[in-house]
């Protein structure tokens, strides 16, 4: 039926080609899922009929299509007088009475008595595709008021299906310009520059993962976080632990939001202003938990009814306090990668970093850096110009398939710039903040996005591998193979990777990088002699509501990061292993540590966790992981403990974790011990009556065997994980676990460096072997090979046997 108007209620995603991709998506859950509790503005929509009618009546089809003729193809250069030529065309035509009676009697009907704001959005037929986002490419106008000011903002609409980016991405994409419409939704405002707005996906945007939904935020109008002027707020929630009903929210990291874009009334209408944002309001997240796990809820409701990852885009009402979904889209980068190929980029040398912010996609290059305050003043471009900038906004677009990089001061995750580079592949860094007064422009620059979630911009050339990977061509073994993790930003993308779960998380690296404050300085902070020190502690948790919760968030964040990646598999962590030299290396940790002679064979491991001079720091660590744990619902997640020496001490460590809350099979917690001191082997049976598995830590063990300090160069050469008295004391602990069938497992770098160690573990039936995620791949083809010739040889000794 030909009709040039369609309310919400009457629209739903079979409408793409009358009203566009987004408006069918709004009209869809407006229709679909407000009964469920989600609110969503109503509004109406223009159709393409009338925007094909407009095309007609002005006369202005046949000149659009030989203006279009026209474009320089090979280099655009003419891009943008073709852009301006054609959108004046269609700017210079008018309504027909009709339509324009149609649009005033439609937004009267969704005012009511009285005349309210509305947001004025464009809607290509071909956008908001699974293969093609067309995100930031058409106009939106915010906070319009009136029958005049609506016509107008629905002109404008019009005109933007010819902005010089919206031709350049039909172009990239093989769309044809004169196929696609332009609708226009009219949709009621939702004060959000009095409140807060952002953005967020239902899949981890730069890996993938599933199973973590990405919000991100900032006070006032949306367009700051899409465009990238401000850092926002950025919280990861983890699904399962929402489908619960636990704690779900895994990180919360706080962005400057030194803007905040509001409405400004003028004689001629509202305009759009940036204003600083207050310090109180820099230092508040723009959502509270409450309203997290909401959104959260919403986006998951979208994500199951379309049933593909979405894109949202979500604004909080400053006056009302109500939260609402004013967009939906469905996710295009993840949708046709391939789910079982990767390529790995790693640097083979690092050099000296010059800045670093958020890093888009996983990708290395190297090129000359090229400063831009705008599209427009940019000269010559080259696949080895690296753009350097304050920030991008949608009109940056036709220049970026062109780059090998892109760092800007400005942006989030969530950010356009950030979005547009995935869906090119250009690596980015965004957000670094001194990203232009940092580097210099002209300079040959390495740029890694390698290294996490966070990405580094290294002076000069750097020389780096890339390796493709299919991960649909390797069979795993019988015996189970995990990983040895410590660092949280890499623990999305390591998920990917064929693996059992991981055998072995280093708490140590968490707390020096995340916490970087020795717990008994947040404890005692009082006792701690420095000026200097107390002050820096004072910044890191000033937006704390106490010391001790500091740490506790900080060092659950991490914890939780690793255990919601690999979940529900098993995820091992290892209690704080610092020595006291390096203990005394966080912040505050020269006024209580000790200074030893010998520090690897002094205070450590479970020795601290029940003397007083620890106490209370490790009271920290277990309401970590018990927050976890049990408020998360990660109980996936097992303690290891390291250094235990004597049968008394495995006891009393059990003790002083029940005493914090943490009680051995209580919730499924099961605690292991490292094997790595001899009394752990000779005494092998008696600990598996304590503990509920054990992790053969190598490179102690056979440095306590041999008699020789891993840590001494001038002993480096007699250190043989492959000794043949270690070994031995590897076999007596797995043949004991084995007796009393208590699990045990491997943590070290020999068995993918020597096939014949690992060729010996599986001979010995070890239950696991963990690795460092860049032996992994080689680990595995070891422990196949040493499966096979274990097979093989049970063969021959059967047929022997039988003859």
């Amino acid at each position: 039926m030909k009709t040039h108007i369609k309310k919400f209620s009457e629209i739903g995603i079979q409408d793409i080609s009358s009203v566009g991709g987004k408006n069918a998506s709004l009209g869809e859950m407006y229709n679909q899922l407000t009964t469920k509790g989600i609110n969503i503005p109503n509004g109406f929509a223009t159709t393409s009929y009338a925007f094909w009618e407009f095309i007609k009546d002005n006369k202005i089809e046949t000149p659009l299509k030989q203006l279009l003729t026209q474009l320089n193809r090979k280099d655009y250069s003419n891009l943008e007088t073709i852009g301006q030529h054609a959108r004046t065309l269609i700017l210079a035509g008018s309504f027909t009475v009709e339509l324009s009676n149609n649009i005033k009697k439609s937004y009267l009907n969704l005012c009511g008595k009285n005349l309210k704001e509305v947001a004025v959005r464009s809607s290509a037929t071909a956008e908001d595709l699974p293969d093609a986002s067309f995100a930031g490419q058409h106009e939106t106008y915010l906070n319009i008021k009136g029958e005049a000011q609506i016509l107008e903002a629905v002109k404008k609409c019009f005109a933007s299906l010819y902005t010089n980016r919206a031709i350049k991405y039909r172009e990239d994409k093989g769309f044809k310009h004169h196929t696609i419409a332009l609708s226009v939704g009219i949709q009621l405002m939702v004060r959000s520059d009095k409140g807060a707005s952002g953005v967020g996906f239902t899949i981890e945007p730069e890996s993938g993962f599933k199973n973590v939904i990405v919000l991100t935020g900032v006070w006032g109008l949306g367009e700051n976080s899409v465009q990238g002027t401000v850092n926002p707020d950025e919280f990861y929630v983890f699904k399962p632990s929402l489908a619960k009903g636990k704690y779900p929210i895994i990180q919360k990291k706080m962005g400057d939001k030194k803007l905040t874009m509001i409405y400004t009334n003028k004689q001629r209408g509202t305009t759009i202003v940036n204003r600083k944002t207050s310090k109180i309001k820099q230092q508040q997240f723009v959502l509270t938990d409450d309203e997290i796990t909401t959104m959260a809820n919403w986006a998951k409701l979208i994500e199951d009814h379309y049933q593909k990852s979405m894109d949202i885009e979500w604004a909080k009402d400053g006056i009302t306090n109500q939260l609402f979904i004013t967009q939906a889209r469905p996710e295009t980068i993840h949708q046709t990668r391939p789910k079982n190929s990767h390529i790995e980029y790693k640097l083979l040398k690092k050099g000296k970093i010059l800045t670093n912010g958020n890093a888009i996609g996983s990708k290395i290059a190297i090129g000359k850096a090229c400063f831009l305050k705008s599209p427009k003043n940019c000269g010559p471009l080259t696949p080895n110009t690296i753009i350097v900038t304050d920030t991008i906004t949608p009109d940056w677009d036709p220049l970026l398939k062109q780059v090998a990089g892109i760092i800007t001061n400005k942006g989030g995750r969530t950010s356009h710039a950030a979005i547009v580079a995935r869906e090119l592949g250009v690596p980015a860094i965004v957000g670094c903040k001194n990203a232009t007064t940092a580097i210099i422009d002209g300079d040959t620059i390495t740029i890694s996005c390698a290294e996490g979630k966070t990405g580094y911009v290294y002076k000069g050339t750097l020389y780096f591998e890339e390796k493709k990977i299919d991960f649909s061509n390797i069979k795993m073994p019988n015996t189970e193979v995990k990983m040895i993790l410590a660092d949280p930003e890499n623990a999305f993308p390591l998920s990917f990777y064929p693996n059992n779960g991981v055998g072995l998380l280093r708490m140590e690296f968490i707390i020096t990088h995340n916490v970087k404050v020795h717990p008994m300085a947040l404890v005692k902070f009082n006792k701690i002699k420095k000026y200097s020190v107390k002050k820096e502690i004072e910044i890191l948790t000033k937006n704390y509501a106490n010391k001790h919760t500091y740490f506790i968030d900080k060092l659950t964040e991490g914890i939780a990061t690793i255990a919601a990646a690999f979940y529900p598999k098993e995820v091992i962590i290892r209690l704080s292993d610092f020595k006291t030299n390096e203990y005394a290396n966080l912040i505050g940790g020269k006024d209580f540590e000790p200074n030893e002679e010998n520090p690897m064979l002094g205070f450590r491991g479970a020795s601290r966790y029940y003397n007083d001079a620890y106490k209370a720091g490790f009271a920290l660590e277990c309401e970590a992981i018990k927050k976890a744990r049990n408020l998360m619902g990660l109980t996936n997640l097992k303690v290891m403990i390291p250094f235990c020496r004597t049968l008394e001490e495995g006891k009393k460590v059990i003790e002083t974790m029940a005493e914090n809350g943490l009680r051995q099979h209580e919730n499924g917690l099961e605690i292991y011990t490292m094997i790595e001191l001899p009394s752990n082997v000779l005494l092998a049976r008696q600990f598996a009556e304590i503990f509920d598995g054990f992790s053969i830590g190598s490179n102690d063990l056979t440095q306590l065997t041999l008699g020789i300090d891993r840590d001494s160069e001038l002993m480096e050469k007699l250190f043989n994980e492959n000794d043949e008295a270690a070994k031995k004391m590897i076999k007596i602990a797995i043949q004991s676990a084995k007796k009393t069938q208590t699990k045990i497992g491997l943590c070290g770098q020999a068995p993918s460096d020597f096939p014949e160690f690992a060729s010996f573990l599986v001979n010995e039936g070890i239950d696991s072997i963990s690795f460092n995620p860049d032996a992994l791949l080689q680990g595995i083809e070891n422990i196949n090979k040493a499966e096979e010739h274990l097979k093989a040889s049970k063969k021959v000794n059967d047929f022997i046997f039988y003859e």
